[in-house]
């Protein structure tokens, strides 16, 4: 997934190609439901809604709300395993259960994160924080 991802990913295309062809292929993995980033908007401090593969989601979140807005405030990788059991969640999806955020960092700025959801609890462990903040790693080279 990852060597795919970065034989994408073309800093001459617009970066909405890029993220879009991102989550396709994010959409590959196993057992889950959503997969998609959400962008920072600093003017009012908020995510919005970019690129996906999945159902339609949430077009606006918050900083620092929800699991996408926590990671995105602090900069970190937020793994939920029972999305029930996460206080200020923001349900997207009934269909959800776990979830995992990974911001993409640009000269230690967070830009977006990735999201993906999966629809049974516990989905999401450190192999899946490991490739998926590579894949962050990959898509922050082309950011612009």
């Amino acid at each position: 997934m990852e060597n795919t991802i970065a034989s994408l990913i073309d800093p001459a295309f617009p970066l909405v190609s890029n993220l879009s062809n991102a989550a396709a292929v994010l959409g590959t993995m196993p057992n889950i439901n959503w997969a998609g980033f959400y962008l920072v908007d600093e003017a009012h401090d908020r995510l919005y809604l970019g690129p996906f593969w999945g159902e339609p989601a949430c077009i606006l979140i918050p900083l620092g709300k929800g699991v996408c807005g926590t990671a995105a405030a602090l900069g970190k990788t937020v793994i939920v395993p029972n999305v029930d059991e996460f206080e200020g969640h923001i349900a997207c999806s009934a269909a959800s259960r776990s979830e995992i955020v990974v911001p993409i960092l640009v000269e230690d700025k967070v830009v977006a994160v990735i999201d993906v959801d999966a629809p049974v609890l516990d989905r999401f462990h450190s192999d899946d924080k490991a490739l998926l903040e590579r894949i962050a790693a990959i898509i922050a080279e082309v950011w612009r």
